[in-house]
């Protein structure tokens, strides 16, 4: 008969067995919360801008097709002001649950360089999941102008320095330094002539009131349609499939020129690995839609994903460039 050692050790292991089995269990349980699928939920995808851009009619095309990938909402929710401020600092406060992702571009890259503060910090404050689309900028110069190639700009403001002028739109846009980016490489003295919006800038240029101008594709569309301006170059390294014939600043004479904007999506800091990793998957499928593929290309953008370590390092990089450029060129931080 058993005495009662042998019965309180039979009982302790009976107990042990039973709380392992039930650590087991709750294990497991957490376990399958915690790798729930995602998104179990809608995903909103902060604008900092107004709806109808080129940036936002992108993103809400690559919403579209992962919303239909993942059977889940992804929704764009505008939130212009300050310059794309008012959007970032909101995305910034959101859970870094990924149910809050953000539209992030070269031009926040150029804000930090600029600004002396600002409430976010584009390098901290979000981790960055992949571009969405790339492109460059157009030199452009009315038909019959004697400035057919970046040669012949180069040529001439260094026969007559300082007569040539070269219009851009808002002092510290991408449109500006690259303006004066291209001023500084080519060694020439020129005036650079900042105009509020796209529609002035196009209208001086066709006027005759500046020399060169430097905007983005859409700008110059109708214009460039109707055939009464000409694009000499495009700033980026590589020419855009919707105008083939365009020759690169590079290949026309200034190695190392090269001035391309993109656009991206992020999410807050602290947003798990795994979503980023799930995201950047995702949106690199979308891009490839034709949809999204076939308004691209008329935009004049590239549409095409990028690593979440190189976007960070495009970040970096962008950064550093605008800073060094601002300095050079003497112009006010804000």
């Amino acid at each position: 008969m058993p005495n009662s050692a042998s019965l309180a050790a039979g009982r302790l292991l009976r107990c042990t067995v039973l709380a392992a089995g039930l650590a087991l269990v709750m294990t497991a349980a957490c376990r399958a919360e915690e790798i729930e699928p995602y998104p179990s939920k809608a995903v909103r995808i902060v604008v900092p801008y107004g709806p109808g851009g080129i940036a936002d009619v992108t993103m809400r095309l690559v919403a579209k097709e992962l919303s239909e990938h993942f059977g889940q909402q992804f929704y764009i929710d505008n939130r212009p002001g300050a310059g794309g401020i008012l959007g970032m600092k909101t995305a910034e406060e959101a859970a870094p649950d990924g149910y809050t992702l953000v539209m992030i571009g070269g031009g926040l890259t150029i804000a930090k360089a600029l600004f002396k503060s600002l409430p976010y910090d584009i390098e901290t404050d979000f981790v960055p999941i992949s571009t969405t689309a790339s492109y460059g900028l157009l030199i452009a110069t009315k038909v019959g102008s004697p400035y057919k190639t970046v040669k012949d700009i180069i040529a001439a403001a260094k026969a007559n320095p300082g007569k040539l002028n070269f219009g851009t739109i808002n002092a510290g846009s991408t449109q500006h330094l690259s303006a004066e980016l291209f001023r500084i490489m080519a060694g020439i003295n020129v005036t650079t002539i900042p105009y509020k919006t796209t529609p002035e800038l196009a209208l001086a240029l066709l006027r005759g009131d500046i020399d060169v101008a430097f905007d983005y594709y859409p700008g110059f569309q109708a214009p460039l349609t109707e055939g009464r301006l000409v694009a000499v170059a495009i700033t980026a390294r590589e020419r855009a499939s919707n105008l083939p014939n365009v020759p690169t600043v590079i290949e026309s004479g200034l190695p190392g020129y090269d001035v391309t904007s993109w656009n991206g999506l992020a999410a807050p800091a602290g947003t798990s690995d795994d979503i980023v990793f799930v995201l950047n998957r995702e949106v690199g499928e979308a891009l490839k839609s034709p949809e999204v593929q076939k308004y691209s290309r008329k935009a004049g953008m590239d549409a095409r994903g990028m690593s979440t370590k190189d976007l960070s390092a495009r970040i970096k990089s962008d950064v550093d460039k605008w800073t060094q450029l601002i300095a050079k060129a003497g112009i006010q931080k804000h």
